[in-house]
């Protein structure tokens, strides 16, 4: 037999349903049975969105928290560590020839 292969939502559908569940007077079950998802779910996506998770949600109050996002911050920060540890060396190098040249 087969494994059931979960459905995927959109971010907007996961978004739209975390805010009807956080509705005064709209229980979370109700709007779980209305969207034809558990309540579960529902909790899980409102969990994910509070943690920003990358594979859920990839934007927050207009910052991208995207995996390309991410990848290029990563990318970035290996690129000024690789820059930081030139100069240290650089520095290293002009000070021992700084010695040598008297």
């Amino acid at each position: 037999m087969g494994k059931k292969r979960a459905q995927a939502y959109t971010e907007e559908f996961r978004r739209e349903a975390v805010k009807r569940a956080e509705r005064p007077g709209a229980p979370t079950a109700s709007v779980a049975r209305e969207l034809g998802v558990s309540a579960q779910q529902i909790y899980n996506w409102r969990r994910q969105f509070n943690r920003l998770s990358e594979k859920q949600f990839n934007s927050r109050d207009g910052v991208d928290y995207s995996k390309q996002e991410s990848a290029e911050v990563r990318r970035l920060g290996k690129e000024l560590h690789e820059a930081r540890q030139e100069v240290e060396f650089l520095k290293k190098a002009a000070a021992y020839f700084a010695n040598h040249q008297e």
